[in-house]
């Protein structure tokens, strides 16, 4: 079976307008464990607030603990912890947290991101979207291991990006040492790499259990994505967004993946990849609008996922990179 055939949608009877809560409907979710990175803010948020309602325990990494209390407070079955995921000791140190309380991991859904910010780099040099947006979050997952592994029937869910249509991992030269930073080129780079993240985990990590999937939340205004944009156009159409969030949020005249959404539509196609029944069996795929997308090859589109973002000799080859750029093995046995 090909990348491409993978991605074949399913009737889900969800859509660009279906919300987490909605998603989440009736189940059951008491006695889950939880992990929602960026669960503090914007769609995070509200993808916490939807499974805790349900009776799951939560925990919520943060770097700003006192953020996080505050936009957290009043949710029950939520915990928060501290992380950095620009610091890959942090990192080390929460997963040693959540493994000594020995229980099992169900669901890992990797929300934390940043977008297009001035150039910035990490303690190793390493280009800070790439490394927030996948590096940190594969140390994350390779740490969790034992913990998902134990689950039984565990999800990771990778948030991405429709960006990913703008082009994949420019492997000559990942951190811009010699290329011009462009830096919603490089938020691209970050969100591809999710995706491929998401297919060579799959890869690996079915046979014991653990199916990982790529998710894009949709265009939505009223996060904190934007904040750190370099560029100013960016920066103004962010702030424009806040402003006039009605007029952004009306529907436009074309598919549903051009759509802007509200944070509870938004956080939906996460929720639905950790959740939905209609995925059992199934991984390694990119979803929208809580559906799996369609492979395309028209980068100009407006939904479905990209060649260079599904093919698996690149996720391939991204893995082992991910690997000698942490200094983290993961899943080679």
């Amino acid at each position: 079976m090909t990348e491409r055939s993978l991605q074949t949608p399913l009737k889900s009877g969800f859509n660009a307008k279906s919300t987490a809560r909605q998603i989440v409907g009736q189940r059951d979710l008491r006695g889950k464990n939880i992990i929602v990175t960026g669960g503090y803010s914007g769609i995070g948020r509200e993808i916490t607030r939807a499974l805790a309602g349900a009776g799951a325990s939560v925990l919520v990494p943060a770097r700003d603990l006192a953020k996080a209390r505050k936009n957290l407070r009043g949710i029950p079955g939520v915990a928060i912890d501290a992380l950095d995921l620009l610091e890959p000791a942090s990192i080390d140190l929460f997963a040693d947290r959540f493994l000594a309380g020995q229980k099992p991991l169900h669901i890992l859904i990797n929300c934390a991101g940043i977008m297009a910010p001035p150039l910035t780099r990490d303690r190793r040099g390493y280009e800070s979207q790439f490394a927030i947006n996948h590096l940190g979050h594969f140390q994350l997952t390779a740490r969790l291991w034992p913990a998902l592994r134990q689950a039984d029937g565990a999800r990771v869910v990778a948030v991405s990006s429709r960006a990913q249509r703008m082009g994949g991992v420019n492997f000559a030269d990942i951190n811009y040492e010699q290329t011009a930073y462009q830096p919603m080129q490089a938020y691209a780079q970050s969100k591809t790499a999710n995706v491929l993240f998401a297919v060579r985990l799959d890869a690996l990590a079915r046979k014991y259990g653990v199916r990982a999937f790529a998710a894009h939340p949709g265009l939505v205004p009223g996060t904190d994505l934007g904040r750190q944009a370099a560029n100013p156009l960016v920066r103004f159409l962010y702030l424009l967004m806040l402003w006039k969030k009605d007029l952004f949020l009306r529907r436009r005249p074309h598919h549903s993946g051009d759509e802007l959404k509200n944070i509870r539509q938004g956080a939906a196609t996460p929720v639905w990849c950790a959740l939905s029944e209609e995925l059992n069996g199934k991984g390694g795929v990119y979803c929208e609008d809580c559906n799996i997308a369609s492979a395309v090859t028209d980068r100009a589109s407006p939904y479905g996922v990209l060649p260079w973002a599904i093919d698996a000799e690149l996720a391939a080859k991204l893995w082992t990179i991910s690997e000698k750029m942490t200094g983290v093995k993961f899943l080679t046995n």
